[in-house]
């Protein structure tokens, strides 16, 4: 049987992408582990799916001063031993990685053993542990056209990212029953309300009162940030976090709100959802959520707005002109070639 080991962790995006390659990857013959942290999130998540899991020791490699920079070096050399012992033991046929810090070891590893890899770059620039692993790389699997000329030629495919299957299989009567909502009035998503999302929970709610004389809100704000002053709002409903269920909710979505994180905007467009981007400033993050956006600004799958220049006022005047435009979204984004990304990475990984 064919071997294969997946990496990627540190955040759900580095992980997701894996699990959404799973059914696949068992479909074509291939015997799946994972390597990631000890107590990583992609531990957790991978744990649904019983695959065999090696944990390895990891360290952040930083660009600013911090007194970790000097013991993290030893715990990404622990991790390179614990990783290569790990590969020796498997014997796979390939490395597929999906990016994070632990993956650094992980391909290094691979790649002193002869062990080909492939790897992912979500964000239009590569990342710190990216550009490390990519001099090793058979293949470099990429989201954004743009991306294609800041890698090797001869390594670089423009992919998008592997969208979980689920997600195209909700239905809105039960995503609008889920909610209390009917048919009405459109419905708007906010999504992406984890960490570094606040300034977004409140400029929703702020603007509210506007965007109810139109629209049904669904918001899914963050673990912990729940307005309980607005429970039973009509017309409003917030979730902390959704599992099973989000499809339903995806379904039910007219245009959404979203920060611009990689793998959030990949599934906007896989699922032709028109969205206002509201990505993080450069201060709060090294740029790439105001790259993302832009890229695809430009390619006319998204309206951006910075959060500098958002009121309630504004938000609410947005919402209503893309809504009113949804069309014209919905068409650039059906006409993308970014949206078979599974099957191109199969086949990536079968012609190494």
């Amino acid at each position: 049987m064919k071997k294969i080991v997946l990496t990627g962790g540190g955040t759900a995006g580095h992980v997701t992408p894996n699990i959404a390659l799973l059914p696949h990857l068992k479909e074509a013959g291939y015997e799946v582990s994972y390597i990631g942290s000890y107590d990583g999130i992609e531990k957790k998540l991978i744990g649904d799916f019983g695959l065999p899991y090696y944990g390895i020791s990891t360290g952040k490699l930083r660009r600013y001063f911090s007194w970790k920079n000097f013991s993290d070096p030893f715990r990404v050399l622990k991790g390179f031993s614990e990783a290569k012992k790990a590969l020796k033991e498997i014997r796979p046929d390939v490395v597929f990685s999906k990016g994070g810090f632990v993956s650094v070891p992980v391909v290094r590893a691979a790649a002193s053993l002869h062990i080909p890899c492939i790897i992912h770059e979500c964000d239009m620039t590569p990342g710190l542990a990216n550009k490390l692993c990519i001099p090793v790389a058979q293949k470099v699997c990429c989201n954004f056209p743009e991306t294609v000329s800041m890698l090797p030629a001869d390594k670089a495919v423009l992919t998008g990212t592997p969208i979980r299957e689920e997600l195209f299989q909700g239905d809105r009567a039960k995503g609008l029953t889920l909610c209390g909502f009917t048919n009405e009035k459109p419905v708007i998503m906010v999504i992406g309300g984890s960490l570094g999302a606040v300034h977004v929970n409140d400029l929703v709610r702020a603007a509210l009162p506007r965007l109810l004389k139109d629209f049904q809100v669904v918001h899914l704000c963050g673990n912990g940030k729940l307005d309980e002053t607005l429970t039973g709002t009509p017309g409003y409903i917030q979730f902390e976090y959704v599992k099973e269920d989000l499809k339903h909710l995806f379904a039910a979505a007219d245009v959404v709100i979203s920060r611009a994180g990689a793998n959030a905007i990949c599934e906007l467009l896989a699922l032709k959802k028109p969205n206002l981007l509201i990505p993080l400033p450069a201060n709060a993050s090294r740029g790439d959520q105001l790259l993302n956006a832009r890229s695809y600004e430009a390619q006319g799958y998204s309206v951006v707005k910075e959060e500098s220049e958002l009121t309630p006022d504004i938000l609410a005047d947005t919402m209503r002109a893309l809504y009113r435009d949804r069309d014209s979204y919905v068409s650039a984004m059906a006409k993308s070639t970014q949206t078979e990304a599974i099957s191109t990475i199969m086949g990536l990984i079968t012609q190494v």
